[in-house]
């Protein structure tokens, strides 16, 4: 597998022509997920569109908002479910989030994508894999553990390390049990507990000390803050996981969603186009690099 992933954007189907031109979709459900955060369910106006589109785990979408911009969110829904909504976890922060904060149930927005590398699902296969995210980095691995789910004869032992700031800051409670039926060990941690908080207390990367992995078949998928992306990785190499089988989902100011803007740029990569998902080992000489 390259260096970077060998998971190609299906982008191109879709957009050959107009590349830089949204197709709207409606907003058919909102579901609240914490403060400040909302999942948006979206199904494409055309019908024909709505047939064929199709995303890969930890890919996104740039999201359109007329007279307000752009926005790159992840997909965050099941890219296999027989309803075929897309799925946006969306953090309102921007000044085009905000503004996506005011529409409703019936409203349109423009999506063009889905844009990026993804998840190496395949390459993972016959793997031990731990995934590793905090706050919203679990939004852009949630496809992955609904692939997983889908296809647990094909996969090891399965990890899922989460941690969020306060109970009521966690992403998605009410499908841990379901995931933990599918055979998922799933272990929460938070910032600061509250009086009914029976969980973990501690940051991510500490909850590498609570079990045993076997480095000659083990993964480690990683999202959220950068500072805790720096020490999961540094808990991985430290159990002896070889770089090129640690993957980082990273976030950048990607205005383009196709290489052309320089926004976004990594050393010699471009997060909208060579990522979002890297393998570390293309990483490592430019991620120690102020301002990288």
């Amino acid at each position: 597998m390259s260096p970077i992933t060998d998971t190609k954007t299906n982008h191109a189907a879709i957009h050959a022509e107009k590349p830089l031109h949204p197709y709207w979709a409606e907003i058919v459900r909102i579901t609240p997920e914490a403060e400040g955060i909302a999942t948006y369910w979206l199904r494409f106006a055309d019908p024909g569109l709505q047939a064929r589109y199709h995303f890969q785990p930890g890919q996104f979408n740039m999201v359109y908002l007329p007279g307000y911009g752009e926005a790159a969110i992840s997909m965050s829904s099941d890219p296999e479910a027989e309803d075929r909504l897309v799925g946006h976890t969306i953090r309102f922060v921007g000044n085009v989030t905000q503004n996506i904060r005011r529409l409703k149930v019936g409203d349109q927005i423009g999506l063009r994508g889905p844009f990026g590398s993804a998840w190496p699902m395949q390459e993972l296969e016959g793997q031990d894999i731990i995934i590793a995210c905090g706050g919203i980095g679990l939004p852009p691995l949630r496809p992955a553990l609904y692939h997983i789910i889908r296809n647990r004869e094909k996969y090891g032992k399965v990890i899922l390390l989460y941690g969020a700031r306060s109970p009521k800051d966690l992403m998605y409670p009410s499908e841990y049990e379901a995931w933990q039926k599918a055979d998922i060990d799933v272990q929460v941690t938070v910032d600061r507990g509250d009086e009914t908080w029976q969980g973990q207390v501690g940051v991510v990367p500490m909850l590498f000390y609570r079990f045993r992995l076997d480095p000659r078949q083990s993964s480690v998928l990683t999202c959220g803050p950068e500072i805790m992306i720096r020490f999961v990785i540094f808990e991985a190499l430290a159990r002896r996981i070889p770089s090129e089988r640690i993957y980082v989902s990273l976030e950048r100011n990607m205005k383009c969603g196709q290489g052309s803007c320089g926004h976004c740029q990594i050393g010699p990569y471009f997060v909208c186009k060579d990522g979002p998902v890297f393998r570390f080992d293309a990483l490592e000489k430019y991620f120690n690099v102020e301002e990288f």
